[in-house]
């Protein structure tokens, strides 16, 4: 009997900080499980505490992007319309959060993105 492995590339995301250092972190980089498992994805990230809101995305091969999860610390994920049984995600403080992908199938190989975003309030003008 064969076992399918199921290859799930975590491509990172980041950009300069002043002192040259990677803002936002993704752990592991590349991540290989059988078929069946649960794959659990980190994403940490030090751009203060203004950037509370995480975004994960997955770019299936030949697909463009799509979110999977929007995360904001002490409230309930976003998922959108993607399957909720498929993913868990989790985000207690601003700085870190994870992904679970469940009961992987071979679709589920893919490149997943974590990115951070920085909360802004917009005024509405008057007319």
């Amino acid at each position: 009997m064969t076992r399918a492995i199921i290859s799930l590339i975590l491509l990172l995301h980041w950009s300069q900080g002043a002192m040259g250092g990677d803002d936002v972190v993704q752990e592991p980089k590349i991540l290989w499980k059988p078929k069946g498992n649960s794959a659990n994805m980190n994403c940490t990230h030090t751009m203060g505490t203004s950037y509370f809101q995480m975004y994960w995305y997955r770019q299936r091969p030949g697909e463009t992007m799509r979110l999977i999860v929007l995360t904001i610390a002490g409230s309930d994920p976003d998922f959108g319309d993607v399957d909720k049984d498929k993913f868990e995600a989790h985000k207690s403080v601003a700085d870190r959060g994870s992904l679970i992908v469940k009961d992987l199938e071979p679709e589920d190989s893919a490149i997943y993105f974590c990115l951070v975003s920085q909360h802004s309030v917009s005024k509405a003008g008057e007319c």
